[in-house]
């Protein structure tokens, strides 16, 4: 038979693909590397037939190539007899930890059968929910953000698992970029934000995304002219072109709940994040999160 790796999409168990929800209903096991995508599959799958993998929260190479050849291991036997799944939030092949899976397969039993069912990926659903529009013939970048860092050069960049929001900002504006967040979007784990203001987002949390554009770029597609009519002089009186103003705020201040860690109160909140950091360990890449 056939273990397919099933992208869930961003979190939200309504934009599972129909593909995707299908193969859901007809296999035997749906394995889930945490509780995030787990939450989501258990919305289309039964509990008893959702199986779990367990991943070394480290950073050796050899113990979580031994924990990707026991997952192997595990799932093999039942795929060569019947429909299993692997799920992933987002798309399979977009930052997602199924690639270790297939080529662990590959590699130790390659008599199973690996078929791949993409998902939305938190690029189409992060510009969705922000309504960022990425015109034909514009590039876009993907880079990953974690612990500060900033990736500069292209016009149009996504960044992916933005820890520390406002280092990141910081290089982001000197290098000339408009920049606006996105927290936790389309998942019910966790408060979503979307905010331009870095202050917001002092916390570290793995599921912040950032969509950087240079100031005062040119290219507009053709219908752009319609929009404007009868609104220039609208936006002329209004300050700053009628963008919504800076907040001011900084990561020390404490009104409104600025700079704490939104659900940090919750015992699921921290076990959420330390199987995704099991998961990114996988990838090389361990998140920083608050302490308990």
């Amino acid at each position: 038979m056939t273990l397919y790796g099933i992208g869930l999409g961003p979190g939200d168990a309504g934009l599972v693909t129909l593909r995707g929800r299908n193969i859901l209903d007809d296999a035997e096991v749906v394995y889930s590397p945490g509780r995030l995508s787990e939450s989501v599959a258990a919305e289309h799958v039964p509990e008893e037939r959702i199986g779990e993998m367990d991943f070394p929260m480290t950073r050796d190479e050899e113990k979580l190539r031994s924990a990707w050849k026991d997952a192997a291991a595990e799932i093999a036997p039942r795929a060569r007899n019947a429909t299993v799944a692997f799920v992933t939030l987002g798309d399979p092949n977009i930052y997602s930890t199924f690639g270790h899976l297939r080529r662990t397969l590959s590699a130790f039993h390659p008599a199973v059968t690996v078929e791949t069912i993409p998902g939305v990926s938190a690029v189409t659903a992060f510009t969705t929910a922000l309504g960022v529009e990425i015109s034909a013939g514009a590039s876009l970048s993907l880079h990953e953000a974690a612990r500060g860092t900033a990736p500069t050069g292209p016009d149009r960049m996504v960044l992916f698992k933005v820890t520390d929001v406002p280092a990141t900002h910081e290089q982001l504006t000197e290098a000339g970029y408009d920049v606006v967040y996105g927290r936790r979007l389309y998942m019910e784990q966790g408060e979503t934000v979307v905010t331009e203001d870095p202050a917001a987002l002092c916390d570290r949390d793995y599921y912040t995304l950032a969509y950087a554009q240079k100031q005062e770029l040119e290219a507009k597609p053709v219908t752009a002219e319609f929009e404007t009519e009868g609104t220039e002089s609208e936006t002329a009186a209004k300050p700053d072109g009628g963008k919504p103003p800076r907040q001011g705020r900084t990561c020390s201040d404490s009104a409104d709940g600025v700079g704490k860690t939104p659900g940090a109160e919750s015992d699921q909140y921290f076990a959420d994040v330390e199987l995704e950091r099991a998961i990114a360990a996988a990838n090389g890449d361990i998140p920083e999160v608050p302490p308990r």
